[in-house]
């Protein structure tokens, strides 16, 4: 393997990025490592990026790509609010992402989720794949980690939520993904949106729940073999 081919590879976010609706609001949350070929770039990035006051976007795919399509929507959403006297909302904010990566879908590597809260319908999720479809959700789940995720958001969430049980269940979905995901990794931010503002919140790698391969073994075979070795029998 030609170790310069990885180094000098695009950085690629392997991903889990979620948006989750709840009782008032949304929740995003997203995983913080970076990959450039097969080697770590960067283990705390923040994918989580906020477009204006009341809506952020979820980035996965390839990090050049998703930083220009975020860049280029905050400043349009930023003239439009100035034109129009007031916030966008959150679905004009998901339709300009739309717009740039359909139109530019031969060109662009990522898919996104965005999440928001305005005053005429509340907290939304949209989420936008590659290629640039558009599709309002009460949840999505993005990245490399996320198909081992589906059939765990199928049982756990439910509508109505509570803002902590919304960030209890996104927190723990990025664990699941990163105890899974080799691409996905780092520490744990969300952003919880909703009419009183906004709320970042950071989870350290040391204090995420662990999962199956990563707990301590108990009364394994090695436990048994690194004790001492009883007194041979006389016969």
């Amino acid at each position: 393997m030609d170790l310069n081919m990885n180094l000098n590879a695009p950085h690629s976010m392997g991903t889990t990025i979620i948006g989750v609706t709840y009782n008032g609001g949304v929740i995003l949350g997203a995983d913080s490592r970076t990959s450039t070929g097969m080697y770590v770039a960067n283990r705390a990035s923040d994918k989580i990026t906020q477009l204006t006051d009341n809506v952020y976007v979820c980035r996965s795919g390839s990090a050049a790509d998703s930083q220009i399509v975020s860049d280029y929507v905050r400043y349009f959403l930023h003239q439009h609010t100035i034109q129009l006297g007031q916030p966008a909302t959150v679905k004009v904010a998901a339709n300009l992402i739309r717009l740039l990566s359909y139109n530019n879908k031969n060109m662009l590597e990522t898919g996104l989720i965005v999440g928001g809260w305005d005053k005429y319908e509340g907290g939304k999720i949209y989420g936008i794949p590659l290629g640039g479809t558009l599709i309002e959700q009460p949840f999505a789940i993005g990245g490399s980690g996320s198909s081992y995720l589906y059939g765990f958001f199928d049982q756990a969430w439910k509508e109505g939520m509570t803002k902590n049980e919304a960030e209890q269940l996104v927190v723990k979905a990025v664990s699941l993904a990163i105890a899974r995901d080799g691409a996905s990794g780092g520490v744990v931010r969300t952003v919880i949106i909703n009419s009183e503002g906004v709320t970042r919140n950071f989870y350290p790698g040391d204090k995420l729940p662990l999962w199956h391969e990563e707990l301590e073994p108990q009364n394994s075979l090695l436990d048994v073999l690194n004790t001492s070795s009883p007194e041979p029998m006389n016969i």
